[in-house]
């Protein structure tokens, strides 16, 4: 029991102090409280791969989690769980099934899979499709893909079209999470570009003449 808890505590402590800040917003349902904070980088141990953040008091982005990782969010209020990995991804390097184990802890299961291809392209629809799920939420939201990338590009894509953060916060807050543009892209625009369907100013693209 004592480890249990200690587990739960990995969640919502960092470094001794408090993961939600105070003035924490609340960004899920129809009706947001106001402009979303700088994220706050959580411990992944044991629960997600490379990254997992908080966004003011519901909403968490991260890698992909584990069993334990899910269900220790069901028990500090999610009850959304987008995401973005293509079905073979989820098929050959998760060990377990997410989607039934989402629905059995009573969470409702938003799968948008994308990866850039042409049956799994990123674009607008993703970004109006994710903003629905964030509104129809009756509670926290995580949205995931393998690492986070993915996730950094489809919230900063949120955060500005949806939300009309201005972009050059939008990149600083998803930078914070794990949006590489300084260092990966695929094709000759970012993920964000594409979700967005136009440039994006200050964005990186590393290698592009």
């Amino acid at each position: 029991m004592r480890g249990a808890r200690m587990a739960t505590a990995s969640l919502i402590v960092i470094g001794g102090a408090a993961a939600t800040p105070v003035g924490a917003q609340k960004l899920a349902g129809p009706n947001p409280t106001g402009s979303p904070p700088a994220p706050v980088v959580l411990d992944t141990t044991g629960l997600f791969l490379a990254r997992f953040v908080k966004v003011g008091d519901d909403v968490f982005i991260g890698g992909q989690p584990t069993e334990r990782a899910l269900r220790e969010l069901r028990a500090q209020g999610v009850t959304t769980v987008v995401n973005l990995r293509s079905p073979i991804e989820m098929e050959r390097s998760v060990s377990y099934d997410e989607a039934a184990l989402v629905k059995s802890l009573g969470m409702k299961y938003v799968y948008l899979p994308m990866r850039g291809t042409p049956d799994l392209p990123y674009a607008p629809q993703a970004v109006k499709d994710f903003a629905a799920a964030m509104k129809e939420a009756d509670g926290k939201v995580l949205l995931h893909c393998t690492i986070a990338w993915r996730a950094s590009h489809l919230w900063a894509a949120y955060l500005i079209d949806e939300l009309k953060v201005p972009v050059a916060t939008a990149l600083s807050q998803t930078r914070a999470i794990n949006l590489m543009d300084d260092h990966r892209m695929d094709g000759d625009r970012q993920p964000l570009e594409l979700f967005l369907g136009r440039a994006v100013p200050g964005l990186g693209h590393p290698g592009r003449p």
